[in-house]
């Protein structure tokens, strides 16, 4: 017999998610970490939870739109079971309208939410007032409260106390399981990579990610979003910042963007923080997949097998849910997976196209 109910490969977001949310069902969960956790791209500072334009709604965005919702509650447990506080927030963000073309579409786009967020949260155009606000050539500025933010190293701390409270085990420096009748491949950009080569399709576009923490004492609650880059205040007096695209400016400019550069544009785009210092950074490769989506499901031609990975950019905002859908399907064969989502859609897609 097994040692383990559900063997999980890898300790980023999404497999600590699952093995949190199998656990959670009294499965026996053992996690194989090669490295430790949260050695790729869940290792983060940044720790920005924020949705997806409400327009041109589809099912990637109704699926991070449900965990986003989720997220509150969801953390709340985990923190209660682990004891660890993932220092999650529900503040909000800023962005700045730039012209009368985006105040047009922020309008549409308010109009959306209305439709597409059922009075769950909301998408405003506001004023753009105040230190905090960032600079906008229109004097307006749109407002969600449906963004938050957490700390992700703490965020994979308390889920890694919450699996062992419940009696998983976590075993990092290790590559080989014990066997068990289900084994999960949470593996991020590395596995992405292996994948290519196992199901003969190129799946794999990992992207270089970059961020910094800085020391920042006078910001406001609110995360602002702006010209890319991303800045995410916490509550320990520091501000995180990431970049969207990790390119410059023009976008046919291949070359990353430089840390320094990251920073000076952020002080332009809100001198509030002018003086703020530079911490420490991270730089990394995210789990990008050639179509921006997760891969979540089964693994093709391998019975007992499931994939999850791909978060990309959005890992932390997706995991609530990721971790219920998938332990939903492993453990009673029902399937809450977008259909595009699962590995097999992916695959038929790129030898369609």
């Amino acid at each position: 017999m097994a040692l383990a109910d559900i063997e999980i490969f890898g300790a980023g977001i999404f497999g600590l998610s699952i093995a949190y949310s199998c656990a959670r069902r009294g499965c026996k969960v053992r996690v194989v970490e090669k490295r430790q956790i949260g050695a790729g791209a869940s290792g983060g500072i940044l720790g920005a939870l924020a949705p997806h334009a409400p327009h041109n709604w589809n099912a990637k965005k109704q699926f991070q739109f449900d965990s986003l919702i989720m997220a509150s509650d969801w953390w709340a447990e985990v923190t209660e079971i682990g004891g660890i506080d993932p220092v999650y927030q529900r503040m909000g963000r800023f962005q700045p309208i730039a012209n009368a073309h985006a105040l047009a579409l922020a309008k549409q786009r308010q109009a959306a939410a209305r439709k597409n967020w059922d009075k769950k949260a909301e998408w405003q155009i506001i004023e753009a007032d105040g230190d905090w606000m960032p600079q906008s050539m229109t004097g307006h500025a749109i407002f969600d409260n449906l963004s938050a933010s957490i700390r992700p190293v703490p965020a994979l701390q308390g889920l890694s106390a919450a699996i062992r409270s419940l009696g998983g085990e976590i075993c990092e420096g290790q590559t080989e399981g014990e066997g068990a009748d289900i084994l999960i491949h949470a593996t991020g950009h590395e596995g992405l990579q292996r994948l290519r080569s196992t199901l003969g399709a190129d799946i794999w576009q990992g992207e270089k990610g970059t961020a910094a923490l800085l020391q920042c004492p006078h910001t406001g609650p609110q995360q602002i979003f702006a010209e890319g880059i991303h800045m995410v205040p916490h509550s320990d007096q520091t501000l995180a910042i990431g970049s969207t695209s990790e390119r410059l400016h023009s976008p046919a400019n291949n070359q990353a963007l430089d840390i320094d550069d990251l920073i000076d544009r952020a002080k332009e785009i809100v001198p509030a923080i002018k003086a703020a210092k530079r911490l420490h950074c991270w730089t990394g490769i995210r789990p990008r997949t050639s179509r921006r989506l997760p891969l979540l499901g089964p693994f093709p031609k391998r019975p007992g097998h499931f994939i999850a990975n791909g978060g990309y950019k959005i890992g932390f905002g997706l995991a609530p849910l990721v971790g219920e859908v998938l332990a939903d399907l492993v453990l009673t064969g029902h399937c809450r997976i977008p259909h595009e989502f699962l590995p097999s859609s992916t695959i038929d897609r790129m030898v369609t196209d």
